[in-house]
């Protein structure tokens, strides 16, 4: 696993938070972070003994979540984190992709928003508790449809993207040889791509082109989404592996 400036940076920030914690004797909140990112910030906490802190993104399943510094008690009932929903016709197919970006559109950062998600005729956003009401006052479409918007009940969430299992022909189950057959690309552009540290297995950062896959791991690929390594489903007459891969929506 391959450590960059900015983790080394995040890192630093993590120690400032604890020593600030401990000073006002009130919990710290980072802003939502990717599954990589807690990773980091996870190992890190176990290196150096912290044990009062908690991940949590609005509800049980979330994948971006804030990280919680505390001086005792974690509690999540105090993560400034609101649920918004928006309703909408279900003639009108909005994606996770629409919702970001219209609020990105007004200005807002990527980090104070979490998980988005959406079923027909409806999707719960998380945010940042303090942008609610900007939020609210501001949106009444996605890109040329109307919405409607109230408060999310926790209780009965969309489902999310879901997952589309998918099937391959790999020589092994070096990753190079998977992110070439997921993302089709040539075996320079794959080795390009891992080298410049835009995959990463089971959330840390993965520069090693002949690092093996096991069944369960988990892949991202920058640009190209989350991926889970299902299993080996047999051989071919070649003796090449055939594989089932779960790709995320």
């Amino acid at each position: 696993m391959c450590t960059s400036d900015n983790d080394v940076l995040f890192r630093s920030k993590i120690d400032d938070a604890i020593r600030l914690c401990a000073t006002r004797q009130k919990p710290y909140y980072f802003p939502f972070m990717s599954e990589r990112k807690q990773n980091v910030a996870a190992e890190y906490l176990k290196t150096i003994c912290c044990e009062n802190y908690l991940f949590f993104g609005g509800c049980g399943s979330s994948e971006r979540k804030m990280l919680g510094i505390f001086y005792k008690n974690p509690d999540t009932s105090d993560f400034p984190i609101s649920a918004i929903e928006f309703s909408f016709r279900s003639s009108d197919k909005l994606t996770h992709r629409d919702f970001l970006g219209a609020l990105m559109s007004l200005g807002i950062e990527r980090e104070t928003v979490g998980d988005i998600l959406v079923e027909n005729s409806r999707c719960v956003v998380f945010v940042k508790s303090e942008l609610k009401d900007y939020i609210t006052s501001q949106l009444f479409k996605i890109g040329n449809v109307g919405v409607k918007i109230k408060d999310a009940d926790l209780s009965n969430l969309p489902q999310g993207r879901g997952r589309e299992e998918k099937f391959y022909t790999v020589a092994s189950l070096r990753l190079d040889n998977i992110v070439a057959a997921v993302t089709n690309y040539s075996r320079q552009k794959t080795r390009e791509l891992i080298l410049s540290g835009r995959v990463c297995v089971n959330y840390a950062e993965m520069q090693n082109v002949s690092h093996n896959l096991k069944a369960n791991d988990i892949f991202t690929i920058r640009g190209k989404g989350k991926f889970i390594l299902n299993g080996v489903l047999g051989n071919t007459k070649k003796d090449r592996l055939k594989i089932s891969v779960f790709y995320f929506r």
